[in-house]
């Protein structure tokens, strides 16, 4: 993928997900929780599988119903709420690139990444310049312009990840929720991903991710939320959050954690029956 060069600054727009219960059913999932998410921070939501993080990002991208608390967006027309919007208003405004998609077939990729643009065009509408250039912007920052006419049917799941990625930045949107954007990713491509979420918090975009990677929270978070049992076991700075104490806690095995002094990073390694290994065969190697 490729350095951020879109526009330097996008809308200051907030989402407020205010005291939010959420179930399943009758078997309730979530228990008041509240999260803001601000223009230029990145929020990482982590926790154990079931805590609860993928339901609150899709509360707050109306994909999931609340049964109580509010979801609201604040912007240049000022605090509404999100219910309020039409499906188009709230679109124009936020884009999620969720965990469950569609597998379209019979399609090509830019086909797929035009999706994205349908909020800002009219029913007969043919493609603006805007709309082109929204495109375009979106394939090459997720490297996929050499892909641009494959059928997605001959796509791995890395690549089809991308170009859901690449669809929701098509949205141009002010708030972008991510949960897990890393999956199925290789190496390259989760660091670039990683990068480029810290390139959209750098232009204004207010970023909530859903994260399983603890190294990845600790690199791009500006905010961390830690969940277990849907509700909100910490929140803060990742140094503040990340600690020893409350990961062992909410993942029920050691972990240990510090803070690099020179850069201020925090390093997560939790601690199974073999995590020595490698040094007690070097301990062998050298005996």
């Amino acid at each position: 993928m490729n350095e951020f060069t879109q526009g330097s600054s996008a809308p200051a727009d907030e989402l407020h997900g205010e005291s939010l219960a959420l179930s399943y059913g009758r078997t309730r999932v979530v228990h008041e929780i509240s999260l803001h998410l601000r223009p230029g921070v990145v929020t990482a939501l982590i926790g154990p599988n079931g805590s609860g993080k993928s339901t609150v990002l899709r509360a707050l991208a109306r994909l999931h119903r609340v049964d109580e608390g509010i979801v609201r967006i604040v912007d240049g027309r000022g605090e509404r709420d999100a219910a309020d919007l039409t499906a188009k208003e709230f679109a124009r405004t936020v884009a999620m690139l969720s965990q469950s998609r569609p597998h379209p077939s019979g399609l090509e990729v830019r086909d797929v990444v035009a999706y994205g643009r349908h909020p800002h065009r009219s029913r007969f509408a043919g493609m603006t310049d805007a709309d082109r250039d929204a495109i375009a912007g979106a394939l090459e920052l997720t490297g996929l312009n050499a892909m641009t006419h494959r059928a997605v049917d001959e796509l791995s799941g890395g690549e089809l990840q991308r170009v859901w990625l690449a669809t929701a930045l098509a949205q141009d949107t002010g708030i972008l929720l991510l949960d897990e954007p890393t999956n199925h990713l290789d190496l390259r491509y989760q660091v670039e991903t990683l990068d480029l979420i810290c390139d959209l918090a750098d232009r204004g975009t207010a970023v909530g991710v859903v994260l399983h990677d603890l190294g990845h929270a600790a690199s791009v978070a500006d905010e961390v939320v830690l969940m277990h049992r849907g509700r909100v076991h910490a929140a803060g700075t990742p140094a503040a959050v990340l600690t020893s104490e409350n990961l062992t806690q909410v993942y029920g095995l050691p972990i240990d954690a510090s803070v690099d002094g020179r850069t201020g990073r925090v390093h997560v390694t939790p601690r199974g029956r073999h995590h020595d290994r490698a040094g007690r065969a070097l301990a062998a190697l050298s005996a």
